[in-house]
């Protein structure tokens, strides 16, 4: 009896004191992503090359999210090799997927899921990928070849993921920001918004494969991720989009996409899955209009609306935008507010919001000013501090969905 006495006193004497809220590290408290499951959405957070490197980084990637988003390594720009494209014997463009595979795998490793993003984009577009020959000394392919070149791309990239990494890449940003925002972006007819310019400069899309190819781009990797037999979701991606005016753009061009093609009898085929919201959300470099209750209400407004029209709806790209340290507390609040829409949004009939991926995980107040990712995200936006420790903002959230 004593023996055992003395047994059960040396265990209680190793066994480690209940932490302080103080002492818990980040890894010490239960995982974000088994918070967010019980109200029936992933979380995710965006991974770089650099990223990759960082082991404290993706340490907290692996605990707390479900999904990681390459921010650049799987974009058009980062992909095509304009070598091995020049050298096809099909004409077709070729890929450099080096970089991007150590992402996915590293993913597919760790039992992460990829958010592929993204496959068509006017921003930063290599100019050689529409001219003739893949040489900008040439003139512009014409619009077949464009219809051609896009198709295949399409193809290729989704095809080499899914037989890479088998279910890894579990959606593609098929098309980002396509709708334009203010007038002289878009044809004025057009209530889809699609966008003509940006920033002074002809969309190539528009103009080389023609004023419907986000539409093509949804067939082309509808037809693909068909063939395969892969579940794979498909998304229009796009910032702003809680804001009436491009909400409507966005609603048009998703009715459009969705009735753009048809099947064998005749009936729409459903070419898009769902709308991404990118989610930069209060005042763009300056304090000014960050954490605002009326964006809050946009937000399940927006959630409400795009859920409507039958197709899921995530928050991609997520910065709850602070430039003033002092306002932490009120920066945590506005975080608990926006998690309360995230956590209410599921509740009736249906399952709407699929996944709220963080873009402002980690402070950036080690950046200038002028930086960015300073004034994109906002220096004070994370869940977590530069050195990785949790902030208040963090402690909200947790505690209000339930955290042990």
């Amino acid at each position: 009896m004593k023996r055992m006495l003395c047994m059960v006193l040396l265990l209680m004497l190793c066994m480690p004191a209940a932490l302080s809220e103080e002492e818990r590290g980040t890894l010490d408290y239960q995982p974000l992503k088994e918070l967010t499951a019980k109200y029936g959405f992933t979380l995710g957070a965006p991974m770089s090359a650099d990223q990759l490197a960082n082991f404290n980084y993706r340490k907290l990637l692996m605990h707390h999210f479900d999904t990681i988003t390459p921010t650049n390594e799987l974009k058009a720009y980062s992909l095509l090799d304009q070598r091995a494209s020049m050298q096809s014997p099909d004409g077709m463009p070729r890929m450099n997927f080096d970089v991007a595979d150590r992402m996915v795998k590293f993913a597919s490793d760790f039992g992460l899921k990829v958010r592929g993003h993204v496959l068509v984009w006017d921003a930063y577009m290599t100019p050689w990928f529409f001219h003739v020959g893949y040489d900008t000394k040439n003139p512009i392919a014409d619009q077949e070849t464009m219809k051609l070149r896009m198709q295949s791309y399409i193809e290729q990239v989704i095809t080499h993921f899914e037989e890479s990494f088998p279910g890894v890449v579990y959606c593609w940003d098929v098309v980002n920001e396509a709708v334009g925002d203010n007038r002289g972006e878009y044809i004025p007819e057009d209530p889809r918004h699609v966008r003509t310019v940006r920033n002074g400069a002809a969309n190539p899309f528009y103009y080389y494969v023609g004023p419907d190819y986000v539409e093509l781009a949804f067939l082309y990797a509808r037809d693909v991720v068909e063939a395969l037999g892969a579940d794979i979701k498909l998304f229009y991606n796009d910032y702003n989009a809680l804001y009436d005016e491009k909400r409507a753009a966005i609603k048009a061009l998703v009715e459009s996409i969705n009735s753009y093609a048809t099947d064998e009898d005749g009936n729409p085929r459903k070419l898009l899955d769902g709308v991404g919201m990118q989610g930069y959300i209060g005042g763009y470099g300056h304090q000014e209009g960050c954490m605002s209750d009326n964006d809050v209400a946009l937000v399940r407004k927006s959630i409400q609306e795009y859920a409507a029209l039958g197709v899921q709806v995530q928050l991609t790209e997520m910065s709850l935008r602070n430039y003033d340290k002092e306002k932490e507390a009120e920066h945590a609040a506005f975080y608990g507010k926006m998690f309360e829409v995230f956590c209410q949004a599921n509740e009736g009939e249906g399952n709407p919001l699929t996944s709220v991926a963080i873009w402002g995980v980690v402070d950036c107040n080690n950046l200038p000013q002028s930086h960015y990712t300073w004034k994109l995200n906002g220096p004070y936006c994370g869940l977590f501090t530069l050195k990785l420790n949790v902030k208040e903002s963090f402690k909200t959230i947790y505690a209000q969905m339930g955290g042990e």
